[in-house]
């Protein structure tokens, strides 16, 4: 197995919640201010009702194409994304001009997130067929293909099962080249070793919150396998993919036990190894900078993405791993 190349760290916000303009605006100029590298959204769009408690998913307020726009209409530096679009939630050919949009107008900031779509219950609230992981990873990599030709500029040729799309040439062509640093998320070996090939960061999906899986496997175990799939289909890319995860679960706090058993009562899990589960940072500032330098080392996960409630207790964490302290 490969070793791989320490990446700095970059710290995200994924957000949907705003109740106004104002209000999303002015998160996005805080987030850049506090020195995060990205704001994402999300690629979900059910309200309250019985369809998002099905889901297991809270309400989202703000739909990601235009929220990623106003965000970089009003930021200088940050750069914005979406974690991640469904691919079954948009037309490819709209969606990779949509792309190729957004960075041309932030001036080159957009980072393209794409995932195969995993919400049965979202999918059957807005009508869509759900349909088996195998089609729904080939209909990834085929718009994942799409994206890269259309910022080729030469005229597209792409006759997959899922997309057929020929006989014009892309435009706008994005300002990064040759396209914009792709995101591919995802838990299976299939999907991870797809995003090694064709992605620039990849998204390693949440871990179970059980004690061991199916596998046998405990969740820091799990997510070793997981890293260990992108290590072996990366081959010589492997040191310039960033490796990126969401802990879900996180707070700044001096007591960090404590924390661990609501988690765990929420969970219906026990505590005990929750403050080392991959999707957990619980404890002071100085303890979570050492959990992420180790989980990095160990891991890979250089690229971290927290919630928007936490964009401003997590912000010393930034200011000491990105170097502006």
């Amino acid at each position: 197995m490969q070793t791989r190349t320490v990446r700095p760290f970059r710290f995200a916000v994924q957000a949907t919640r705003a109740t106004s303009a104002a209000e999303w605006r002015d998160l996005a100029r805080r987030v850049e201010g506090l020195g995060y590298s990205t704001l994402f959204t999300a690629d979900h769009y059910l309200g309250p009702g019985p369809a998002s408690r099905a889901a297991g998913q809270p309400p989202q307020h703000l739909a990601p194409i235009a929220a990623m726009a106003t965000a970089a209409a009003v930021t200088e530096r940050l750069r914005v994304g979406c974690r991640v679009f469904c691919v079954d939630y948009h037309v490819p050919a709209v969606l990779a001009k949509e792309a190729a949009t957004l960075d041309l107008l932030s001036d080159g900031r957009l980072e393209f997130g794409v995932g195969g779509g995993w919400s049965a219950p979202e999918y059957r609230a807005m009508g869509l067929e759900f349909a088996p992981a195998p089609q729904r990873i080939t209909k990834l990599a085929e718009v994942v293909a799409l994206v890269k030709a259309h910022g080729a500029g030469h005229e597209l040729a792409e006759k997959g099962e899922f997309v057929q799309v020929s006989g014009y040439s892309g435009l706008p062509l994005p300002a990064q080249r040759p396209h914009p640093p792709i995101m591919i998320g995802g838990g299976r070996r299939r999907v991870l070793s797809l995003a090694a090939r064709e992605a620039d960061i990849v998204s390693i999906s949440n871990v179970p919150f059980q004690p061991v899986n199916a596998d046998g496997l405990t969740p820091r175990e799990e997510a070793r396998r997981r890293l260990g799939y992108v290590q072996e289909a990366a081959g010589d890319r492997l040191g310039t993919l960033d490796i990126e995860s969401s802990p879900y679960f996180t707070e700044i706090t001096g007591d960090p036990r404590a924390a661990v058993a609501r988690i765990a009562q929420r969970m219906r899990v026990p505590a005990d190894g929750l403050l080392d589960h991959p999707n957990v940072l619980m404890g002071d500032v100085d303890g979570i900078v050492e959990r992420l330098e180790e989980r990095r080392e160990t891991l890979g996960v250089n690229y971290v993405s927290v919630q928007q409630a936490q964009v401003d207790a997590f912000a010393p964490i930034v200011d000491r791993l990105s170097g502006r302290s």
